[in-house]
């Protein structure tokens, strides 16, 4: 066993005590896979897995960055000012998540956070939402820029449009809406107000492409057809992959394929034991884990080896573009600084039926290396400089004989060096499927060097909080129940029961 670093994590044991106690950890590689080990001095030992391939493990984790976080906002750990897990938060937040209601239209078995299991109605009012979102567009250096609403099931709430255009009016460039999809397929109408209302992005539940694993998949092809209709054209296919379904990604990839039209990618989620993990053994955990490895091994086996794992790179490769974006003008930027091991993808092009991903005709690793040089450059005319270097070298990372037909690599990376902007990759991202990955972490897994380099954050009315504090350490449910009324408050103040919410069609699946 030989030791590559040593972090922190929290004891899973202590945890289902309601106590959080912080502890020293070690990451690990052993034949061939990398592994987070821990004592805890009341529990005793836990080993869990990391990465099932160490190779990968090693590539990603080259790209790891420090960034600089949020200079004048605390992006919290915990909830307690006294007991904090880590001092400073590193990276901005490039996602916020804003949790409008835990009231839901179904009932899934596994949903520890939707009403019906909570026992409290939570749902922030309008005036707490603004208060809400202005804590992350108040970030400096770099304010929130995308937002994604949540819940619970967010189309339950009937001043959802309000919210969105709120949130538009507050200058949220990227507004998402993740939902499973039950009143997209309900109503077109509905998908084309909140197209007007200004919603971007649908996040939709996909957990499958079989009743088997995903119940709700008629209602998820029919809400697809109706956002077609209405004219959302970028789509996120979000399976959450268990043991029992995992063989099903790649049908979710062709099935993408097939929808690309307005299918903008894939976000596989390996599942995260969060919530009420009481009952939940660390042998259950061990046996149920699944990691980026057995999903990507998945795919290339599914695809006949058209995506393979040297295809996918993690989430922080990208980051000298946002600095290449910043030197030019002057500016901070939106910054991808997440820890190598949070999630990972690549982009695939379609072509007389078959998958090209971008690293067949690209050098993306050589790219990136001159961008990375680009963003050192200074002077007063750095950016013509910056220009003529692009004119001049970029040809030499793509092969144009083996890029798809009609798409032009070249010039749109120039375009992107002359304007110093994002908006000369938007006919890229329109051309392509996203197949990418985000794998959340529990108490078991914790490894705390990871958590303040998360970049997707939830706006709370006690603050912003990493995504994997809010849902895995109890940090959401703390907020939630705090700020709570009851099923009996809930009733006498609108008239309704939680049953009032279901889907009427739940029954029939």
């Amino acid at each position: 066993m030989k030791e590559l670093e040593k972090t922190q994590s929290v004891c899973p044991e202590c945890f289902k005590e309601e106590k959080i106690e912080k502890i020293d950890a070690r990451i690990v590689e052993e034949e061939g896979k990398i592994w987070i080990t821990k004592e805890c001095p009341k529990h005793g030992f836990f080993k869990d897995i990391v990465s099932n391939d160490a190779s990968l493990y090693h590539r990603w984790n080259k790209y790891k960055v420090t960034g600089d976080g949020v200079k004048n906002i605390e992006i919290k750990s915990w909830f307690s000012p006294e007991d904090k897990l880590y001092f400073h938060h590193q990276s901005q937040s490039v996602l916020t998540n804003v949790m409008l209601t835990n009231r839901c239209n179904l009932r899934c078995g596994y949903c520890f956070m939707n009403a019906g299991a909570a026992g409290y109605v939570y749902e922030p009012s309008l005036e707490q939402l603004r208060k809400i979102m202005q804590q992350v567009r108040d970030e400096k250096p770099v304010p929130s820029q995308a937002v994604q609403f949540t819940g619970g099931e967010p189309t339950i709430r009937k001043d959802l449009f309000e919210i969105i255009k709120m949130a538009k009016e507050m200058g949220f460039v990227q507004i998402q809406l993740n939902t499973n999809g039950i009143k997209l397929a309900d109503s077109l109408e509905y998908c084309q107000k909140i197209r007007e209302a200004g919603v971007q992005t649908i996040y939709l539940s996909f957990d499958g492409v079989t009743k088997q694993n995903n119940p709700w998949i008629e209602q998820n092809k029919k809400a697809i057809e109706n956002l077609r209709k209405a004219g959302i054209t970028s789509i996120v296919l979000v399976p959450v992959v268990m043991k029992r379904s995992v063989h099903e990604l790649p049908e979710i990839v062709k099935y993408a394929i097939q929808n690309i039209d307005v299918i903008r990618g894939v976000n596989f989620q390996p599942i995260a034991f969060t919530g009420r993990v009481q009952n939940v053994s660390t042998d259950y955990v061990k046996k149920e884990r699944v990691d980026y490895v057995d999903a990507i091994e998945a795919l290339e086996k599914g695809l006949d080896g058209q995506v393979k794992k040297e295809d996918f790179y993690p989430v922080p490769f990208v980051y000298p573009i946002s600095k290449l974006i910043e030197n030019m003008k002057g500016k901070k930027q939106v910054e991808f600084t997440a820890h190598p091991s949070c999630g990972g993808a690549t982009y695939i092009f379609i072509e007389d039926g078959k998958i090209i991903p971008i690293t067949r005709f690209v050098d993306v690793e050589g790219l990136m290396e001159f961008i990375n040089k680009q963003s050192k450059k200074t002077g007063l005319i750095k950016n013509t400089r910056i220009a003529l270097a692009f004119l001049a070298e970029v040809s030499r990372y793509v092969n144009k004989e083996k890029s798809p037909k009609g798409f032009d690599m070249i010039k749109l990376l120039i375009k992107t060096a002359k304007t110093g902007s994002f908006e000369g990759l938007k006919e890229f991202q329109y051309r392509t499927l996203y197949i990418g990955s985000m794998w959340f972490q529990d108490v078991w897994d914790m490894n705390l060097e990871r958590l303040k380099r998360c970049v997707i954050h939830y706006a709370t009315l006690d603050g912003v909080i990493p995504f994997c504090a809010y849902n895995s350490l109890g940090v959401g449910e703390k907020i939630r129940q705090k700020y709570s009324i009851s099923f009996e408050e809930w009733k006498k103040r609108t008239g309704r029961t939680m049953e009032d919410d279901l889907w009427k069609g739940a029954g029939d699946n």
